[in-house]
């Protein structure tokens, strides 16, 4: 009986851990985007900069999808031209939230990443951060979202 036990204590650890794996291995690039995005909070801005060491905001997003399998262009505005335009409300985990900034049309990006929250590297000497999309600021320079077909 104690074998018996024991071995279907394994058996349902095993299922357990291969359903998680499992999970885990189907999601989307653009779900895998997002949650590198998540890894980078804190991480310097650097203008141009595309690596840990420091990002700016279409960097994070470059290396962001890179580490999820997909290649991506350095640059906002090429960024903006990807994928489909999708309405706020659509909003899913990896896809590109532009906004226009210091009198600049589509001069920011950041990653959305769920529940209402964005991930973005703001501007020099400031950090990649997480912040609500539905706050007073991004909400007023909402320029558009784009859902890549990665």
């Amino acid at each position: 009986m104690i074998h018996t036990m024991t071995l279907l204590r394994r058996l349902a650890f095993a299922f357990a851990l291969a359903m998680l794996t499992g999970a885990a291995s189907a999601a989307t690039p653009h779900e895998r985007a997002a949650a590198e995005a998540e890894k980078l909070i804190g991480a310097p801005y650097r203008y141009g900069g595309m690596s840990p060491k420091g990002f700016d905001c279409s960097g994070l997003v470059l290396y962001s999808y890179r580490q999820a399998g997909v290649t991506l262009p350095h640059s906002t505005d090429q960024q903006r031209h990807l994928g489909k335009s999708v309405r706020r409300s659509e909003l899913r985990p990896g896809d590109l939230v532009f906004f226009d900034q210091q009198g600049k049309k589509h001069g920011h990006v950041a990653i959305y990443v769920g529940n209402g929250d964005i991930v973005h590297a703001p501007s020099s000497g400031k950090r990649v951060r997480r912040d609500r999309i539905d706050s007073p600021y991004w909400k007023k320079h909402l320029s558009e979202a784009r859902r890549l077909s990665a």
